[in-house]
């Protein structure tokens, strides 16, 4: 037979009542009284009936997530750092997901209010007035995406891109193109934003070749479209666009690293297991779901406060074999009119990278080819 909130009671010396507030509201009992029924619960191994206590908190207990793709590699890490950390909180998790519709957005939150505490939305796609509407409706958290007076958790998309750029540069690559994402995303706007900053100060040209859906098929179009516009480089908005690319360029015959450079985004699974291995910028995906909860529950708790308002997580350039020196002659690392100290500091540094890049390639020899 089951524990009950009575055994709990007769065990601590104490009323059934004592131990409902103990459990469900430890503010309103002395800490001495709440430990002597927490530690009775456990050693009964007492567990409340989650609908009692709904009936008596008035929560369910339930967090929501809506993203837009599950079929993203990237989504799933998020969702694994936010079930994660739901859990060690006492939270269950209900998933839904829009299919890149930002017009499901809001009705897939409104479905979701009635059964949950509040929700995590990954990369949201609706309007701003449309989030600051569901803001408004119940307790909310954003990933990967910013608007004013609502809790987020961000990643820093223009040190990222930094290091993609920089490291292009450093190869010898002066014109690069970029693969862009859906062109209502804020992870697009953001990294968009940080290339034409990032080229024009390095002196780069970049030649940008439109939006596209964050998908494997997009990367197919997107290199035919660098191949015609000739650059030595692609920087695709995710990685699943990113192997799109190279399995192309595989297709056309065009040598990776040798001919074009590919850097993709986010440092899904997939990244490390193609051949050529995928540079890729990563994030740090499952501490950005464990974020999110934690400024939910902050948000649970105290309705009043909103708790630290943004987080921004740090972003990693991974250096694989997808990268390679500029094969297309000395002039890119002489045309920017750079003192002969500096193009010898180049050639120094890119000397390292060229031993690093052969070092790759020998250790990823036996990697398979990309579907």
């Amino acid at each position: 037979m089951a524990t009950t909130i009575r055994d709990v009671a007769r065990a601590a010396g104490v009323s059934a009542s004592t131990v409902s507030r103990a459990l469900s509201n430890p503010e309103m009992v002395s800490d001495s009284t709440r430990e002597l029924v927490q530690r009775t619960a456990q050693r009964l191994g007492y567990r409340p009936n989650p609908a009692a206590r709904r009936l008596i908190t008035g929560r369910t207990q339930n967090i929501g997530i809506v993203l837009p793709d599950l079929g993203n590699p990237v989504f799933p890490s998020i969702v694994k750092g936010i079930q994660s950390r739901a859990r060690e909180n006492g939270y269950c998790v209900l998933l839904s997901d829009s299919d890149e519709d930002p017009s499901g957005e809001p009705a897939l939150v409104r479905t979701l209010a009635s059964q949950v505490d509040g929700v995590v939305l990954c990369s949201p796609r609706m309007s701003t007035e449309d989030l600051r509407s569901m803001a408004g409706l119940l307790p909310l958290v954003v990933v990967q995406r910013t608007v004013d007076h609502i809790p987020a958790v961000v990643f820093d998309n223009a040190d990222g891109i930094q290091q993609a750029v920089s490291h292009l540069h450093a190869l010898g690559h002066r014109r690069i193109a970029w693969g862009g994402g859906p062109e209502r995303s804020y992870s697009q706007e953001r990294r968009t934003r940080a290339l034409r900053e990032a080229t024009a100060q390095l002196g780069m040209e970049l030649l940008e070749v439109g939006h596209f859906a964050p998908r494997f098929s997009s990367g197919l179009m997107v290199a035919d479209l660098v191949l015609s516009g000739e650059a030595t480089g692609v920087i695709a908005y995710n990685d699943l666009m990113a192997l799109g690319v190279l399995h192309r360029l595989h297709a056309r015959g065009v040598a990776v690293p040798g001919e074009i450079s590919v850097i993709g985004h986010d440092d899904i699974p997939f990244a490390g297991m193609v051949h050529p291995a995928l540079t890729t910028v990563a994030l740090s995906t499952e501490r950005a779901g464990r974020a999110a909860v934690d400024l939910l529950v902050s948000l649970l708790e105290s309705p009043d406060q909103t708790p630290g308002l943004h987080r921004t997580l740090p972003c990693e350039l991974q250096i694989r074999a997808s990268t390679g020196l500029c094969r297309c002659g000395p002039g890119p690392l002489h045309e920017t009119g750079a003192p002969h100290e500096t193009t010898g500091a180049i050639r120094r540094t890119t000397g390292a990278i060229r031993r690093t890049t052969e070092a790759i390639h020998r250790t990823t020899d036996a990697d398979p080819a990309p579907a």
